[in-house]
């Protein structure tokens, strides 16, 4: 049987670390709420943008050819998809369940998947940073500690290298990795490509509304193109922001929830040690008083 002094401790430890999982709980679903807030008004303008973008750049193209229409903006060339960029995002910290595993798994499997092409990474997050640093593959840029204030800047940041090497024909396509929030307990991996932005076929194009529009289309793509890059990695950011405030938050709950199991069996167990040691020493007492 444990020594109850031993079990004492442990039950103060555990109560120790009970309070910190629940401050951290507490701490992340009122981060989660703003995170939330501003995911929720950050989708549909992306989302009416892409759609945009979409309509614009298959016109554009069906009306030129590919040539004219990389000369148009360079971020409309379609050069195949030999050099590839990832944008991995990740977290900064950890505690939050299978966040940053899930993350690096998914970007680790589109590596094995295209080992044939020619592979740069580009880090958001200290856990993406930390992981892939160590291993061989090559890194443009990498971003870290930027979730504590996260910004539109830090967004237009990662989107003007991205920019610049993509307009540079240093890159075929971009794609970019990260964690889409659904709900408090629900996350979902999401691999998308940014560059080149995908042109609609089919149905989608009949349906679409014949616009016309003042400006060249010089003007408009110079105008759109950049920021719609900008857009895009900024939502990644605040879905990602999200998803780890919502990740860490249940990751929390359940660990103070197994603290109060693990404080009530050890509570048995000292209770348990405690009966055993006054049974032995009533035991004692009767076998000296029947000895006398």
């Amino acid at each position: 049987m444990a020594n109850i002094l031993d079990i004492k401790r442990r039950i103060r430890s555990v109560k120790n670390t009970q309070q910190i999982t629940k401050a951290m709980k507490m701490v992340s679903a009122a981060r989660l709420r703003r995170a939330q807030e501003r995911i929720l008004n950050a989708r549909p303008y992306a989302n009416r943008m892409l759609a945009v973008l979409n309509s614009l750049v298959t016109r554009a193209q069906e009306a030129t050819s590919g040539e004219e229409a990389a000369q148009i903006h360079p971020l409309l060339a379609e050069r195949g998809d030999v050099k590839i960029e990832l944008v991995i995002i990740s977290g900064d910290r950890g505690l939050c369940g299978g966040f940053n595993t899930n993350i690096i798994k998914a970007a680790q499997a589109f590596l094995e998947k295209h080992a044939d092409k020619q592979l740069d990474l580009e880090l958001v997050g200290r856990k993406a940073r930390d992981y892939f640093k160590r291993r061989r593959w090559k890194i443009h840029h990498e971003y870290v500690n930027i979730f504590s204030r996260l910004k539109y800047e830090h967004a237009q940041q990662i989107a003007r290298a991205i920019i610049e090497e993509y307009s540079g024909s240093e890159l075929d396509a971009v794609y970019l990795v990260y964690n889409e929030f659904k709900s408090i307990i629900q996350q979902r991996i999401v691999v998308e490509r940014l560059l080149p932005i995908a042109k609609l076929e089919g149905a989608g194009l009949e349906s679409q509304v014949d616009y016309i529009y003042e400006q060249t289309p010089r003007v408009i793509f110079n105008d759109l193109l950049p920021k719609h890059v900008e857009v895009q990695v900024y939502r990644a950011l605040l879905e990602s922001a999200a998803a780890e405030h919502a990740a860490r938050m249940t990751a929390m709950d359940s660990a103070t929830n197994n603290a109060a199991d693990m404080i009530d069996s050890l509570t048995l167990n000292m209770n348990r040690a405690r009966q055993a040691a006054i049974t032995k020493e009533i035991i004692e007492i009767v076998s000296g008083a029947a000895a006398l």
